[in-house]
């Protein structure tokens, strides 16, 4: 090759080194040119991109702030427990609501009166027809209905002549009321149906459990008369529900007396007394909770023998010895806890000597004899108790009390009311001696003083052996 043609040969490559250099500068120029444009561009777009996450991060934060002041203005059963979502709580429509008229029997009770019988082992629920109408091909039977009807009656005994059947309703859903027995607005008495002839009348409730709690109201006192309750002939015990009465009323002595270790058999009593005298008697230890005079059937009198009850339990000893083998008319009394049987129990075991009672309204003269021969030494008993002898003062007062009143019937010689003293056994205490100056003024004060009330307690009365009480034997 020729310096010529390799002269040429490089000028030609310088020529494409420029054109190249050239292209590659103007190519930067021009992106130099583009580049604050571009910077401006992604930089609006990095601030708008972050505008737009703190708003949403804003919003966010205002809608959990708004969720949560939500959840704590809610009642707390129905907060949720997820912090995230909230549930809504499904409305029960059928399970755990109960059948109209048995919003009171559990589902244990309710599933054993059906399998009993008492109720249909399935009952349809209403259906809709094409029309709109609601069918129910089997009803559902209500507490009203005729398969509770035998549990929702009760027999009343011993009604007052001449009532009337407004009247008796009005008085029992006012005692249920202020019982609190209720268990519904309204009145728990549906019907009441009395037969005048033979002075009963039956009762009629709305639901179960109000006739079962009505039955604490045996005894109450009705226009002066003592009801009688009992569940009627034709009634059978529904399955899995109580058959007594889970309240005590106060002040009302029912008729029935459940057998237990509480109770108390009393027998040897005249038959002429009638309930109010015998109970006169047993109420002079403490409130009756239930007592019942048991009578014959055909003659209606008494067949000489009661059991009762005692609200406070703890006094029961009390009464037996006080009771147990006191002179009474012509009979001695035996009282003891019916648990242990009347008919096996024995008189000779009762040593104590023959005690007068005088019961309101039958004060004869026989029976003022019956506290064997009168003297001039009068025996009270039944007015103190030990515990109101010890002090002095209370001493002095009952004493200067019974004296005012024995003067009143005689010349008083004498008072002795011995005292207990602590690790001995004084003969009498709780019992006080009167001496008169004449057997006359002693019989007087026993006329008088016999069941009359001292310290809201019955008097009772007797004769005692001047002697004995001279020697200061006071047993």
């Amino acid at each position: 090759m020729s310096d010529f043609d390799e002269f040429e040969r490089q000028l030609s490559e310088n020529k494409q080194g420029d054109s190249l250099n050239g292209h590659e500068r103007d190519k930067e120029n021009r992106h130099r040119r583009r580049s604050p444009s571009r910077s401006r561009s992604r930089e609006r777009k990095r601030r708008s991109r972050e505008r737009r996450s703190r708003e949403r991060r804003s919003d966010s934060k205002d809608r959990r702030h708004r969720r949560s002041d939500q959840i704590q203005n809610q009642p707390q059963e129905n907060v949720s427990r997820s912090p995230q979502r909230e549930k809504k709580k499904k409305i029960k429509k059928y399970w755990d609501v109960p059948p109209p008229g048995f919003e009171h029997i559990t589902p244990m009770q309710y599933k054993a009166m059906q399998a009993a019988g008492q109720i249909p082992a399935t009952a349809l629920l209403p259906t809709m027809t094409p029309d709109g109408l609601a069918v129910t091909p089997t009803p559902v039977p209500v507490v009203g209905s005729q398969m509770t009807r035998q549990a929702r009656r009760l027999y009343v005994g011993n009604i007052p002549f001449g009532i009337t059947e407004e009247s008796m309703m009005d008085f029992f859903n006012a005692q249920m009321r202020l019982g609190g027995l209720t268990q519904a607005p309204g009145n728990p008495v549906l019907a009441v149906q009395i037969n005048q002839d033979k002075n009963f009348a039956f009762l009629e409730f709305r639901s179960v459990d109000e006739t079962t709690q009505a039955m604490a109201f045996d005894g109450i006192i009705f226009q002066g008369q003592s009801l009688k309750i009992r569940r009627p002939h034709d009634y059978q015990p529904l399955p899995g529900m109580s058959e007594n009465p889970s309240v005590y009323v106060p002040g009302v002595v029912s008729t029935v007396v459940p057998d237990s270790i509480h109770k108390l058999f009393i027998g040897g009593l005249p038959n002429y007394l009638n309930d109010d005298q015998v109970k006169e008697l047993l109420t002079s230890f403490g409130p009756l909770k239930a007592f019942n005079l048991v009578k014959d059937s055909a003659t209606g009198l008494s067949k000489g023998y009661a059991f009762c009850e005692y609200v406070d339990v703890n006094i029961n000893d009390q009464a037996i010895a006080g009771l147990n083998g006191m002179q009474l008319a012509d009979k001695k009394l035996l009282v003891q806890r019916a648990s242990v049987g009347a008919k096996n129990a024995t008189m000779t075991s009762i040593n104590e000597t023959p005690v007068t009672l005088q019961v309101p309204g039958l004060m004869t003269n026989s029976m003022m004899q019956m506290g064997g021969i009168p003297t001039e030494v009068l025996c009270l008993m039944n007015m103190v108790a030990p515990e109101e002898l010890l002090d002095d003062e209370e001493y002095e007062e009952i004493v200067e009390d019974v004296k005012e009143e024995c003067s009143k019937y005689g010349q008083v010689k004498s008072i002795e009311i011995p005292r207990p003293v602590d690790g001995l056994d004084i003969p009498g205490t709780g019992k006080i001696f009167v001496e008169f100056t004449s057997v006359y003024d002693s019989q007087k004060a026993m006329q008088g003083l016999t069941g009359r009330k001292f310290a809201n307690r019955v008097v009772v009365t007797k004769y005692c052996d001047p002697d004995a009480y001279h020697r200061r034997d006071f047993w």
